[in-house]
């Protein structure tokens, strides 16, 4: 058990340092592509004839090789982490955007019209309305995003051990040591599961009108099923 989390030393880093290494580089992509995405999903949404040519683009984008990102990168940006995350970042793109289109087009028309009649200009009516009630659809999109970014990590091994958990499976060759590559692949599994699990809690505690969310507010009636645009409304209002 003990060659299991028995680090070789040239990867510089322990067992849990290549815990974090990992997630740094599996999730600020997310994060840079849930940022890239929220924009353009919004372009998408008010120009309807952009949305086919973005969604072609990101699918192109995402059909790309990793390996072959990475070695038309390394030109640009050498054996670093960039070089792992910006592949990374575009790949999100692929599922975050149709994610957040679908979430915004399926709030109801009624509902724009009030926050409308409300006041709200466009940007604060996409941020303070659209994007609440869409969340569910945007946290699904992140959950596959972010399980794909911390498996496609490992791919980073191939140029100059930047696979963080990864490298373990190159040096499980080096060494004759299986163990190191069932490290790997138990590791990366139990983080992407723990990272699933964190974003339905998330979403759980983004969406209370949702069935198996918090209750929001006593005075509901039993039995009664709130309209998720009532306290998005109700907050942005405040």
């Amino acid at each position: 058990m003990n060659r299991f989390f028995d680090i070789p030393s040239d990867l510089q880093h322990d067992w849990l340092g290549l815990i974090g290494l990992h997630l740094r580089e599996a999730l600020l992509p997310v994060l840079a592509g849930l940022l890239l995405a929220l924009p353009l999903a919004q372009l998408c949404v008010r120009l309807r004839w952009l949305y086919p040519p973005v969604l072609w683009v990101t699918t192109v984008l995402y059909a790309i090789p990793s390996l072959a990102f990475f070695v038309v990168l390394i030109d640009y940006t050498g054996q670093t982490e960039l070089t792992v995350m910006i592949p990374l970042t575009v790949y999100t793109l692929v599922v975050l955007v149709p994610a957040i289109v679908d979430g915004v087009r399926s709030v109801p028309q009624e509902t724009l019209a009030a926050a409308t009649a409300m006041g709200f200009g466009p940007v604060r009516r996409y941020v303070q309305v659209q994007l609440p009630i869409a969340v569910p659809a945007i946290i699904a999109g992140l959950r596959v995003a972010t399980v794909s970014s911390i498996s496609l990590v490992s791919v980073g091994m191939l140029i100059g051990n930047q696979g963080a958990l990864g490298n373990l499976l190159h040096d499980a060759q080096i060494y004759n040591r299986p163990e190191l590559a069932w490290n790997s692949v138990l590791t990366s599994a139990a983080l992407a599961v723990l990272a699933d699990a964190v974003l339905v809690v998330v979403r759980v505690w983004l969406t209370p009108w949702m069935p198996g969310g918090p209750s929001r507010r006593g005075s509901r009636g039993a039995g009664s099923r709130p309209d998720p645009a009532v306290p998005a409304l109700e907050d942005a209002a405040r």
